[in-house]
């Protein structure tokens, strides 16, 4: 895609080999840098790299980038709706897509865009009047320079567990990309409870609830929500909300730790905003209340994990699937995790991609060990119709990996399909 930009010498600029032209400049990414010669062929006005954007985009605005295997979009989301009821100007980016103040202006497509479109979103942002743009940081994102050349005000970091692992091959690798991000001098909020986390000491604050930290959770409660004493620099403060899960208290923490950091706000003010936030789509989320059915986009082991001792000591039905072309080294273990906690298990498609869907679900089953519990349905609308029928009064259904997608990618294909829509249907229509 072309950007205009104000330039004596080009009117555009643009990854695309192919746009170049004596009006359009090239800028060399990751991603791009393979076609550099094509786009010298096409006539480029100028090639650019990633430390030159800040000519020609405005990105200097406060910057807040939260990294983390889980937790990133609701911890954004968080920091978002709080800085929004403070009366802030604010854009946010991420795997729900991208929004101003409330209006979403991009769907969702990858968690952090590229290099250039990052630079445009942020100049956009600038040119709207926002007081703060939270972007969401994979780490894809940190490998391939997505951000390179920008300045954060804030760095947020939630926890670091396997993922990604088709892309990086070996945890060590993930886990030094990871903290990678945290080795600057740059102002951050870090996980202290988090044993994989490694990061300059410059300028960070810490949040627990185990461990001391700057934000200490004091005390805690699980029953009926979540609620919470927070204690930072002598300030002492309570919150409530309707989340649950222990994992979301650790989100909570973190985004209290965030704005606190970024407005310096009476702690009990930013604590008493936590109750207006609702949760995140596809997040732990009630579709259903008779029967209870939960959709969340949990989709790793310590996600599933997380998600299913949230809803402990109920019975649990799980409903999940791993993606194709995807890491395989997680499929087993996931499976385990489910075997661990629920009294049924069925397995199914989460976006197989290229691969076969039956050869993905045995390698989730084989983790599952001797449950006597686990059905194998390639066919995930059948999957979920079959775990609403059999779901006993004392159960609860918990459709896991996709959360708030709405397609299912079978080969090439790419299928509407939407977990919550689903099980609307399903339950409209007497499934249950």
């Amino acid at each position: 895609m072309k950007y205009p930009v104000s330039s004596d010498r080009f009117k555009f600029v643009s990854s695309d080999s192919r746009e170049c032209d004596a009006q359009t400049a090239f800028v060399v990414d990751w991603y791009s840098r393979k076609f550099l010669d094509d786009a010298v062929k096409n006539g480029a006005a100028a090639v650019l790299q990633a430390g030159d954007l800040g000519e020609y985009f405005d990105v200097n605005m406060p910057i807040v980038g939260i990294s983390g295997t889980n937790g990133k979009t609701t911890i954004a989301a968080l920091i978002y709706s709080f800085l929004l009821d403070l009366g802030y100007s604010v854009a946010m980016q991420g795997t729900r897509g991208f929004f101003i103040d409330g209006r979403s202006l991009a769907p969702k497509l990858l968690t952090t865009p590229v290099l250039l479109e990052n630079y445009a979103r942020i100049d956009c942002a600038k040119k709207r009047g926002c007081d703060f743009f939270i972007t969401e940081i994979s780490s894809h994102a940190i490998a391939q320079g997505r951000a390179e050349g920008l300045k954060f005000a804030l760095k947020v970091h939630s926890n670091i567990t396997g993922d990604h692992l088709d892309f990086h091959r070996l945890f060590e690798e993930y886990r030094r990309v990871k903290n990678s991000f945290f080795a600057d001098e740059t102002p951050k909020i870090i996980n202290k409870d988090d044993p994989q986390i490694e990061f300059n000491f410059a300028n960070a604050r810490t949040y627990a609830i185990e461990a001391a930290a700057a934000f200490k959770l004091e005390a805690y409660s699980q029953n009926d929500g979540l609620s919470g004493a927070v204690v930072f620099s002598g300030e002492r403060a309570i919150f409530n909300s309707n989340l649950i899960g222990r994992f979301n208290l650790y989100n909570i923490l973190a985004a209290i730790g965030a704005v606190k950091t970024l407005t310096d706000k009476p702690l009990q003010t930013i604590c008493d905003l936590v109750e207006n936030f609702g949760g995140v789509a596809g997040r732990m989320e009630i579709v259903s209340q008779k029967p209870l059915v939960i959709v969340d986009f949990a989709h790793t082991q310590d996600g599933i994990e997380k998600v299913l001792e949230a809803l402990l000591p109920r019975k649990i039905v799980a409903v999940f699937g791993a993606g194709g072309d995807r890491d395989k080294s997680k499929r087993a273990p996931m499976g385990a995790e489910a075997a661990k906690r629920c009294v049924k298990i069925y397995l199914t498609s989460d976006n197989p991609r290229s691969e076969d869907p039956l050869k993905i679900i045995e390698e989730i089953r084989i983790g599952c060990g001797s449950h006597p519990n686990v059905f194998c349905i390639a066919d995930r609308k059948e999957a979920i119709a079959k775990a609403l029928e059999n779901l006993a009064s004392d159960e609860i259904l918990v459709i896991l990996g996709k959360g708030d997608e709405t397609t299912q990618t079978i080969g090439e294909t790419v299928l509407p399909f939407s977990d919550r829509e689903i099980v609307l249907e399903l339950l409209k229509g007497g499934a249950a």
